[in-house]
């Protein structure tokens, strides 16, 4: 199977339309990457960097430092396909922060878009 072309488009292409969508919905681009450190573990600097350097989607994901381990309950339909769904693991991760940024653009509060397993499990 090959690789879908999305892999390898720059995410310096990507994240302007993440924060073109959030923006037209009232949203801050501060948001946007709130959403992007919860779900990679990058910080500023690394966000940055990728941004600077037009990482593809693979390497931004590939090299993400702390892949949130609560992105699994992240559940429901984006570009009419259901995430959790997903199988290719790479692409799947794509639509996982697809979906936290349409939930931020719908207007849900920040606090109910990042998931948190419930305590002791």
């Amino acid at each position: 199977m090959t690789d879908h072309r999305l892999f390898s488009m720059p995410f310096a292409k990507v994240y302007p339309l993440y924060v073109q969508k959030a923006e037209r919905k009232g949203r801050t681009s501060d948001e946007v990457d709130h959403l992007i450190f919860w779900l990679t573990g990058y910080d500023r600097s690394g966000l940055e960097r990728h941004l600077a350097e037009e990482s593809d989607l693979r390497t931004f994901f590939e090299q993400a430092p702390a892949f949130n381990p609560d992105s699994s309950l992240i559940t429901g339909v984006v570009c009419g396909v259901r995430v959790e769904e997903v199988e290719d693991p790479l692409m799947r991760k794509i639509r996982y922060l697809d979906k936290l940024v349409d939930e931020l653009a719908r207007g849900k509060a920040l606090e109910r878009i990042v998931r948190k397993a419930p305590e002791g499990s």
